[in-house]
């Protein structure tokens, strides 16, 4: 038992020492995220597209 109450101390005084982001960084990181996934998603979807059309031309010829 007396682990537990150690972690969980350690653990309390670790998370006193941690700097958390703001709410105007978190709103940016937000944003940066959905930004890159959206673009991430676009460029897979061309992709797919592509080869898709591709592999059609192939398979109908």
């Amino acid at each position: 038992m007396s682990k537990i109450s150690r972690y969980l101390q350690e653990s309390l005084e670790e998370m006193k020492k941690v700097t958390w982001p703001s709410k105007k960084e978190t709103y940016h990181y937000t944003l940066l995220v959905i930004g890159i996934s959206l673009g991430v998603a676009a460029f897979l979807g061309i992709l797919d597209y592509i080869f898709n059309y591709g592999l059609e031309t192939l398979i109908i010829k």
